[in-house]
């Protein structure tokens, strides 16, 4: 009778242990999965904010451009299985709005994490928010040396090179070129104005007070430059370096041809499109414009026939067909939104905001369309994904390389 219950009883065991078995590795595989607040097994929600409206709203194109992306990587089965989720919203470029505007995605549509919001004073304006939420603030476009501080600010990262980095290389280039120049600078009144300009004296060092002799601020309300053109070519100034965002950057470059002012001019990087700023303030104006870039200028001729400039037009014409594929401000969100997406990627099932900016802070990648020689690198010290530039000269109908690559 023993014999006869002790069979049952042990294929009952195994039977048991099967089940026991099966369930532990159905539950383990649940474990391997972390998400948090944006994330799930089908879908990831990315938060961005851009002024589609407003003074600067050319910079619109880099919102539409990173969608666009976001569209092919969807239509190509997502990442990792899930499709994104690209919320993007309009701040008119002000930081009140951008407050506003950021509450919404964290705490309405609660995204995973925001990416690539626009602007020096309006990232400033969300950076506490963010860090107290604990959301990554992620690839934000300034290039304002405040947002590579993993100390104080570990869930905000920036992603273009430094204004100050910019700067720097300018004064260097001026310094070397031209050790006796006057010097007039516009500024645009804010930080992002601010920054560049420490950059540039600091690169000047004990030499600015002898070399700039005029400077002029403008409002992002303003109308028009006019009135500080006349004022800065009125100090005799033989260099002009224009720390301005797009409208106003043509705008200068204009009135400098206009009023027979005819300096070395240095061009902020942020305004050197050809397409938003060299031709509406004309190419014959623009001949001989200093500026520095770490992407792949799409109208240089250099670049024809490479097959990253092919694979780039190839998914403007697909996926962002009404913008134009000339326009480096559309390079920037293709760029920056492959970063991100390398991110996710990387990250798998573990789509914790944690996670994420542990991978952030770990990068080494070179972009299809990142100038040659620039890459983006990262660490858990260095919240600067890129560091280096080419500075480049307006000349016909494009802009060409002067000298190395330069930066870290």
């Amino acid at each position: 009778m023993q014999l006869f219950h002790a069979r049952p009883c042990r294929g009952i065991l195994r039977t048991c242990a099967a089940l026991l078995i099966g369930a532990a590795a159905i539950f383990a595989a649940h474990a391997q999965k972390s998400y948090d607040t944006g994330a799930t097994d089908t879908t990831i929600k990315i938060g961005h904010l851009v002024p589609y409206s407003g003074p600067v709203s050319a910079y619109g194109t880099i919102g539409k451009s990173a969608g666009a992306w976001f569209d092919k990587v969807n239509a190509e089965g997502g990442i990792n299985g899930r499709k994104v989720q690209f919320i993007s919203l309009d701040d008119a470029y002000t930081p009140s709005k951008t407050v506003e505007q950021a509450r919404k995605l964290v705490e309405q549509d609660e995204v995973l994490l925001l990416f690539g919001t626009l602007g020096t004073a309006h990232n400033m304006a969300i950076r506490r928010y963010m860090n107290a939420r604990k959301v990554p603030q992620l690839f934000v476009a300034s290039g304002a040396t405040r947002f590579g501080d993993p100390k104080d600010f570990p869930w905000t990262m920036g992603w273009q090179p430094t204004y100050q980095t910019e700067g720097l290389i300018y004064a260097e280039h001026i310094l070397k070129t031209r050790p006796d120049a006057k010097i007039a600078i516009l500024m645009q009144n804010d930080d992002f104005g601010k920054d560049f300009l420490k950059g540039f004296l600091d690169g000047l060092g004990d030499k600015a007070r002898r070399m700039v002799v005029a400077q002029s601020t403008y409002e992002v309300t303003d109308p028009t430059i006019d009135s500080q053109m006349v004022n800065l070519k009125a100090s005799g100034a033989d260099t002009f370096f224009n720390i301005s965002t797009p409208k106003f950057a043509a705008q200068a470059i204009r009135k400098a041809a206009d009023i027979g002012w005819k300096p070395t001019q240095y061009l902020s990087s942020v305004s050197m499109s050809v397409s938003a700023v060299i031709k509406p303030a004309g190419y014959e104006n623009a001949q001989g414009v200093i500026s520095a870039t770490y992407l792949r200028d799409p109208a240089d001729e250099r670049w024809k026939n490479t097959r990253e400039l092919e694979d780039y037009k190839a998914f403007m014409a697909r996926y962002y067909p009404g913008g134009d594929v000339m326009d480096s401000n559309n390079v920037l969100g293709y760029s920056s939104a492959q970063t991100l997406e390398h991110v996710l990627r990387q990250a798998g099932d573990n789509l914790t905001r944690e996670n994420i900016m542990k991978i952030a802070a770990n990068l080494s990648l070179t972009l299809p369309m990142l100038y040659p020689g620039i890459d983006v690198k990262t660490s858990a010290n260095d919240f600067y994904p890129i560091e280096r530039m080419q500075l480049l000269r307006f000349a016909g109908t494009r802009f060409e390389p002067v000298g190395p690559v330069m930066g870290r």
